[in-house]
């Protein structure tokens, strides 16, 4: 069923009606989507310490480098995001150019990309949400209760209205970025504003801990082009949303690196090493002379992570409705309810999924930490997939439209040859045990999408074609 758009503007007849509420997202909401999927508080909590542990004090060299490549596909999917506009976002933008096997594999590789990310920070916050409760009521709760209350919560969310979940994302981020961005201010107040000389002549760094900590730093990002998955319900989308992609890569690609560089520079060595500590930020709260923001860090960083699963939930369920419309999943999820507009079947089939992953690893006794840095290495395969995917389709996609042109096509390479970097870096070294399988995992994953999508092209016709207009 078709509803009616929020606004006056009218939809174009040309353009496919999925249901959603038409153009009722602003442009800091449809910035929110990016930038909450990317979860910039995170980083600085759960991330930096992981790239600190392989790249040392060339962290901030690490962020540096993520950044860069981050941009280059930020000004990739832009281009595209100004030509089309859909729920289906990269998947989209791959199918219109690649074979229709290409096009699978981008549509199951997003899916795990977005899912794998809300499994990860789920995690996160069973991590945090034990510290705090720790910190405020010297008692934990069981990690599978957390899991409940943060899938639940945000599937409720999502199922109930995207301009609920969308303007919820924005004062979660800010609030968190703006208290770890005081700590970072006093912490560099505190050593006098000067630079660091063991981070900068990167005293004891070895280019392979930069490059696996690159690797490592590249999972802050993922996720920055979620708010293309808000094509039907962001206003003007052709504009906003391209710029909502590029920003959310420069904004918090500068916080990652001053969060980066802040937390090696103020870490105690009284408090041991960055990467060991329960709550980095708390303590740099603490060597910072404000110990009281401590707790209210761990908060934000808790709240965080539920921002995170929430817009994760919210992005999977826009790419199922796209999948199940293409007749690639079950037409049930191509549904929208009534009166919220909002997929509802694949909103609670994603929200199901991405809390199963963390449930069944907290059962088998594997910690938050832990689920946070397994879950977000397979989602990393499904973003560096798909992102390779549309650097190759951008260059094809425009030829046809006669508007490609040499720096396109210069971008589109340097785009590849990015991903094939990172892929490298997660490959070789051969990482631990059981990291090693993840790649076999992921390509079984793709695989098992491919062969059920070759048996339902057999046994039916598709439900719509594919192709997207602008």
């Amino acid at each position: 069923m078709a509803h009616p758009s929020a606004t006056s503007e009218p939809a174009s007849a040309a353009e496919p009606a999925y249901g959603l509420e038409r153009h009722v997202l602003g442009p800091l909401e449809t910035l929110a989507q990016s930038i909450s999927t990317m979860g910039p508080t995170c980083s600085p909590a759960m991330t930096v310490p992981l790239v600190f542990a392989s790249a040392g004090n060339g962290t901030w060299i690490a962020y540096l480098l993520a950044m860069g490549f981050t941009l280059l596909m930020a000004l990739c999917i832009g281009r595209f995001a100004r030509e089309s506009a859909s729920p289906g976002s990269l998947y989209v933008y791959a199918t219109q150019s690649l074979p229709p096997a290409a096009g699978s594999v981008a549509a199951w590789a997003l899916l795990i990309a977005y899912i794998g990310t809300g499994a990860s920070v789920i995690g996160g916050f069973v991590h945090y949400a034990n510290v705090v409760l720790a910190e405020f009521l010297h008692f934990q709760l069981p990690g599978w209760l957390l899991i409940f209350f943060a899938t639940g919560v945000s599937a409720w969310v999502a199922y109930r209205d995207v301009k609920i979940s969308a303007r919820l994302m924005v004062w979660i981020e800010l609030g968190s970025v703006l208290i770890i961005s005081t700590v970072f201010v006093l912490v560099l107040w505190r050593h006098g504003l000067r630079i660091d000389p063991a981070q900068f002549t990167l005293r004891g760094v070895h280019f392979r801990g930069v490059r696996l900590g690159m690797v490592l730093a590249m999972f802050s990002f993922v996720g920055f082009e979620s708010a293309t998955t808000l094509g039907e319900e962001a206003r003007n989308p052709l504009r906003v949303i391209p710029r909502a992609v590029i920003l959310s890569a420069l904004l918090s690609g500068l916080f990652f690196i001053t969060a980066s560089y802040t937390e090696v520079l103020g870490f105690p060595a009284s408090a041991g090493s960055l990467d060991q500590s329960a709550s980095p930020l708390g303590v740099l709260a603490t060597s910072a002379g404000v110990p009281r923001l401590g707790p209210l860090i761990d908060i934000g960083a808790m709240v965080s992570m539920f921002a995170c699963t929430l817009a994760c939930i919210t992005a999977a369920a826009r790419v199922l409705l796209l999948m199940a419309v293409n007749g690639l999943t079950h037409r049930s999820m191509a549904r929208t309810h009534d009166r919220n507009c909002t997929p509802h079947i694949a909103v609670i089939v994603s929200s199901l999924v991405t809390g199963l992953l963390p449930l069944g690893l907290i059962i088998a006794h594997v910690s938050g930490e832990t689920t946070y840095d397994w879950m977000g290495s397979l989602a990393t395969y499904g973003f560096i997939s798909v992102y390779a995917l549309v650097a190759i389709a951008l260059p094809i996609h425009l030829r046809r439209e006669h508007k490609l042109t040499v720096p396109i096509v210069l971008l589109s390479i340097a785009c590849v040859i990015a991903m094939a970097i990172v892929l490298e870096g997660t490959l070789y070294p051969v990482p631990d045990y059981p990291k090693n399988w993840l790649p076999y995992l992921f390509l079984v994953y793709l695989a098992a999408g491919i062969v059920w999508n070759t048996l339902r092209r057999r046994n039916s016709d598709p439900l719509a074609s594919t192709a997207e207009p602008a």
